[in-house]
């Protein structure tokens, strides 16, 4: 994915100093000659020095209002993601990982990752075998048993033949006949003055599906056998558009292959991993992993965190009678995908986050707002909703604009909203939201001008990196 650099545009001003020399003569003519001189040179100098500081004072004006001032341009931005408030024990377990002793910047889908690696486990656990059958055993894992909040309590249930209902570190999951879950907890982040989350502006909101979303277990197809040996495949961003969430799914696979194998295993044995890149949908990143996963016999795939990606993948998948479990898919389209009973998912799906977004902009009181989202399963699916719930709420949508995510320039669609001048607006983006929010504040639409809300897509300490550095 190609970045276009936007420079930044900044005045430069040069200071006048003036030193005077005092000169001795014996002709007082002279001296007088030479005082009224140094006086006219002085007010010279002094009109030369005003002229000069109006030319800087317009020169910052306008480096201002070209954009060229965007230290705290992001302060007061508001986004959503699926996230728990995570314990400082997680956090702290998840730095001592191959990936988090490189450091971690955000946790977003951390937990979900954990759990989604847990909940295979479990399942397998109580199938008895790493083949086919193990999805059948999926949903269960997550209701309507005894509680337990670790592999190792749920599987010492397991053990002694009960039936444990996993609530994880992202908390209650309850998942749906669908294999997705029916409830979750959302973070409301916010930057602060520096151009990064303020954590302690961070507030969570509960969020739960209407009894009526629920739907029948969908049908397990499919004879695969297993090996007796839990082997799980990656498939999440290293690179492409979301690789910012890359880092903290890594270290959440990590630690949970790491918590499974220290109980003793799945059936006995250590569950194997094999990480793997998904790209996004501008390469063939995804489609090359999975064909290298479904050849080193993979039990179950972790990924993809882009629904669109997902959808690229979905049926090799799951043809292979292989489980595809995403920690970060949201796109309403998968609710209903004819997967063989073999997709799964713990994020939850735009409905939730659609609403959510929505009801935030109701409820700061704006009375009109504008809806920019990237062209693609999630960006359409996600923007459907808040655009739903805006209008329930009384809110004007000034325009709904769906943009190519590929594009080198959104000046265009920057151009719309100014013209629209709502009082909101909605970004739904992956990384090009950096760029994007850089042409709004320089056409003084930005998040200082205008209440400007984002999503998880793009809601991470990585935008505002990307920000400040003009990528």
């Amino acid at each position: 994915m190609h970045k276009t650099r936007i420079a930044r545009v900044g005045a430069v001003v040069a200071g006048l100093s003036m030193f005077a020399a005092a000169c001795g003569s014996s002709s007082s003519s002279s001296s007088s000659d030479t005082t009224a001189a140094a006086a006219t040179t002085a007010a010279a100098v002094e009109t030369t020095a005003a002229a000069t500081e109006t030319t800087a004072a317009a020169a910052d004006t306008t480096a201002a209002a070209a954009g060229g001032d965007t230290a705290g341009a992001l302060e007061g931005m508001k986004g959503t993601t699926p996230l728990v408030k995570l314990s400082d024990d997680f956090k702290t377990r998840l730095g001592t990982t191959p990936t988090g002793k490189a450091g971690l910047k955000d946790y977003n889908y951390a937990g979900e990752t954990y759990d989604a690696i847990v909940i295979i486990a479990l399942a397998a656990d109580l199938a008895k075998t790493d083949g086919i059958d193990m999805a059948k055993q999926i949903n269960g894992v997550t209701k309507d048993g005894e509680k337990c909040t670790d592999y190792a309590s749920c599987k010492a249930i397991i053990d002694k033949g009960g039936d444990p209902d996993y609530d994880g570190i992202s908390g209650p999951i309850t998942m749906n006949g669908n294999g997705e879950p029916l409830e979750a907890s959302y973070g409301v982040l916010t930057f602060g003055a520096d151009n990064r989350l303020d954590d302690a502006l961070t507030t969570y909101v509960p969020a739960k599906s209407a009894d009526s979303a629920i739907v029948p277990e969908t049908p397990v197809e499919g004879t695969r056998a297993g090996d007796g040996q839990l082997k799980i495949g990656g498939l999440l961003p290293q690179t492409g558009s979301l690789a910012f969430l890359g880092p903290p799914e890594f270290a959440g696979a990590e630690l949970a292959i790491a918590d499974i194998n220290a109980a003793g295993g799945v059936l006995g044995k250590d569950v194997l991993y094999s990480p793997g890149d998904s790209g996004d949908t501008s390469t063939d990143t995804a489609s090359q992993t999975a064909d290298r996963l479904i050849g080193e016999g993979v039990d179950a795939i972790i990924g993809a965190a882009s629904s669109s990606v997902s959808l690229t993948v979905i049926d090799k998948i799951t043809a292979a009678g292989i489980v595809q479990f995403s920690p970060a898919n949201t796109s309403n389209k998968l609710s209903t995908y004819a997967d063989k009973g073999l997709y799964f998912r713990d994020a939850p799906p735009d409905v939730l986050q659609g609403n959510l977004i929505g009801q935030l902009v109701v409820d700061d009181g704006n009375a009109s707002a504008y809806i920019l989202a990237l062209d693609d399963a999630y960006g359409t699916s996600l923007a459907d909703v808040v655009e739903a719930t805006l209008k329930a709420g009384g809110v004007t949508v000034s325009g709904k604009k769906i943009y190519d995510p590929k594009a080198s320039s959104f000046d265009a669609e920057v151009g719309e909203i100014k013209a629209a001048d709502p009082d909101a607006i909605v970004l739904i983006s992956f990384d090009e939201g950096s760029r994007i929010l850089r042409t709004m504040v320089e056409n003084g639409i930005g998040p200082k001008a205008k209440k400007v809300y984002g999503c998880d897509g793009n809601i991470g300490n990585a935008l505002g990196e990307n920000f400040d550095g003009g990528k």
